[in-house]
């Protein structure tokens, strides 16, 4: 049995047309908008910079995010395959075993190298989806740090 085109994650989704931000400069120039707002000792132009950079990072963020997911479901695809493969030779030697008392043997071990994989999988791609999800939530935290900086600098402007 070939299951080499098994859960094949390219030919399941393409989410980079979803994630495409180029357009959104385009639907509303916030900047023009908040220049006609006449605010005192602002500097709305700083200001646009700041939540420029924010939505920036939110996009660099959920793509990091995108990434890490189609690679965790790519290796899940990949140990799945490798499971259902290592399955259908331990059937086999089960089956191919000629008495009874080989066939128990064989079921047994078989069973303990499966539950071996299996939590060595699990804990694969526990680590792999901690790691992406501890990105993601750093990448954002960093940002946020960053842009209270700036706006504390902004009021300190404005109060001079």
């Amino acid at each position: 049995m070939d299951m080499s085109k098994f859960m094949d994650m390219s030919k399941m989704m393409d989410m980079s047309k979803m994630m495409d931000l180029s357009a959104m400069p385009k639907m509303m120039d916030m900047s023009k908008m908040m220049g006609e707002c006449k605010m005192p000792n602002v500097d709305v132009e700083a200001m646009m910079a700041t939540q420029r950079k924010n939505l920036e990072a939110i996009a660099s963020a959920n793509q990091k995010a995108f990434e890490g997911m189609q690679s965790f479901m790519q290796r899940q695809a990949e140990l799945a395959r490798q499971s259902f493969e290592a399955t259908s030779n331990l059937v086999q030697a089960v089956i191919s075993a000629p008495t009874p008392e080989e066939k128990v043997a064989k079921q047994v071990e078989a069973t303990k190298q499966t539950i071996e994989s299996c939590v060595t999988s699990l804990k694969e791609l526990s680590d792999v989806l901690s790691q992406n999800q501890l990105n993601t939530v750093k990448a954002v935290s960093d940002r946020v740090c960053e842009s209270m900086d700036e706006m504390q600098g902004l009021i300190k402007k404005t109060g001079a």
